[in-house]
């Protein structure tokens, strides 16, 4: 089955026009209580909406008032939503013609808006000296579905590449030889995480906390593929996919991993890794706070490869920031967003906060200046190898609903349900199936 992006952003819109049906209910109405007028000098105002917690709402902040303090000119309202229900709010509001100039977009949402014409493609924009960013800033991996040949239509305003947690008083305490020694001996591999997990076990420990949407990333230390560089289904045929799943499923039965999704409730692997019950666990940056508050001792470690390589590529968690394509002042909104998401934004954003990592290149001191933990190299590392959902070696990103699908059947797999030759199989189903229905397959 042979896919290609283009072809997905080029034909789905067919399928979620009676979804979402947004074509066709572009009024010139936005939400902006502006004046009318641009970039003159005169008062400008703009909406950004965005999810968040209070502490994050902050953050946020930081990057508009920066922006405000060299544009004084311009007046930016950042509306809080919910997470929950954020994307079907977006989505109405869009279909309403009241949507914000500027907005948050998850990255299995992106390629919904994309497909149905809602947001400004920013590409030429971005080649002007207006725009504060310039596309080549940005890791090749980072663009997901918001980027098509040319055409950008969103951009990440940060990111979180996978790495995994270890605690380090654990590892001593046990006597244990810790994940970073077995990386300085080019020997942190599949084998020495069954090792260390399996003497924590025997210690009485939880080994590791695993969950389903990191298995891409378990293909990958392998050296196997779900999709290869063209976005093509490979899985089905990949002996290294199939191997790794079976390295998983063999962990969780050995009682060395545990599975998440079989945890009491209101009990996550992040209260498991404070309360020192759990040696590993893997997660972005925005855990750090958390743990370096109630004076953790951990550190970060790569994920371990069974390749002979070093390093192999991991996840990247990305959200994306956009310009309403029918916002009234589009090209200042564009400036705006290009700020936010610049060197500067992200510098103004992200300094001192510790929960995220610059997806702009020359800032990241920002990661490698901060000594509360030891080996935090490992995120830009696992930035620049990297893949975020929606990109063609993640292709299921840019196939809406897919990306669940697929998590159920590892759940299946994860819970003892089903074995690994049916995870595969009913995979290759939903993928088969979803990708036809969107449009992306030949």
């Amino acid at each position: 089955m042979k896919i290609t992006s283009s072809q997905v952003l080029k034909t789905a819109p067919a399928l979620l026009a009676g979804l979402i049906a947004l074509s066709g209910c572009s009024s010139n109405t936005s939400t902006s209580s502006g004046s009318g007028e641009d970039s003159s000098g005169k008062t400008v105002n703009l909406t950004m909406s965005a999810w968040g917690n209070p502490d994050e709402l902050k953050i946020y902040q930081k990057g508009i008032d920066a922006y405000s303090k060299i544009n004084p000119n311009v007046n930016i309202k950042l509306v809080p939503v919910a997470s929950d229900g954020y994307e079907q709010k977006l989505l109405t509001q869009l279909q309403g013609g009241n949507a914000p100039d500027v907005f948050y977009i998850s990255d299995s949402t992106m390629i919904k808006l994309v497909q149905n014409n809602s947001l400004a493609d920013l590409s030429g924009f971005m080649k002007t000296d207006s725009s504060y960013a310039k596309a080549d800033e940005y890791a090749e991996g980072l663009w997901g579905a918001a980027k098509d040949g040319d055409n950008i239509y969103g951009i990440t305003m940060d990111c979180n590449p996978l790495v995994m947690y270890y605690n380090k008083k654990m590892f001593s305490d046990l006597g244990i030889k810790t994940p970073q020694e077995y990386f300085d001996e080019d020997s942190w591999n599949w084998e020495a995480f069954d090792e260390v997990t399996k003497q924590l076990k025997d210690a009485g420990k939880q080994g590791y906390i695993g969950e389903t949407w990191t298995m891409d990333t378990w293909i990958w230390s392998n050296g196997g593929l779900t999709n290869d560089d063209e976005g093509n289904y490979v899985m089905d045929q990949d002996p290294r996919a199939r191997e790794a799943i079976q390295f998983i499923s063999d962990l969780t039965e050995k009682g060395q991993m545990k599975y998440a999704g079989s945890l009491p409730k209101g009990q996550g692997l992040d209260a498991m890794f404070m309360s020192n019950q759990v040696g590993i666990i893997a997660a972005g940056r925005w855990l750090t706070p958390m743990f370096t508050a109630n004076n953790l001792d951990f550190d970060y470690i790569y994920w371990p490869s069974n390749t002979g390589n070093k390093m192999e590529p991991v996840q990247v968690p990305i959200a994306f920031v956009s310009v309403n394509k029918e916002s009234k002042q589009q090209e200042e909104a564009m400036k705006f967003l290009t700020f936010y998401v610049s060197k500067e934004g992200q510098k103004a954003r992200l300094s001192g906060n510790g929960s995220s990592v610059p997806s702009v290149a020359g800032i990241d001191d920002i990661i490698t200046n901060d000594k509360t933990v030891g080996h935090a190299r490992y995120f830009i590392d696992a930035r620049e190898k990297g893949y975020a959902n929606g990109s063609l070696r993640q292709f299921k990103g840019r196939v809406p609903g897919l990306s669940e699908r697929i998590n159920e059947q590892y759940d299946l797999l994860l819970l003892g349900k089903q074995n690994v030759d049916k995870t595969i199989e009913n995979i290759t189903k939903q993928t088969e199936k979803l990708t036809l229905q969107s449009g992306a397959a030949k």
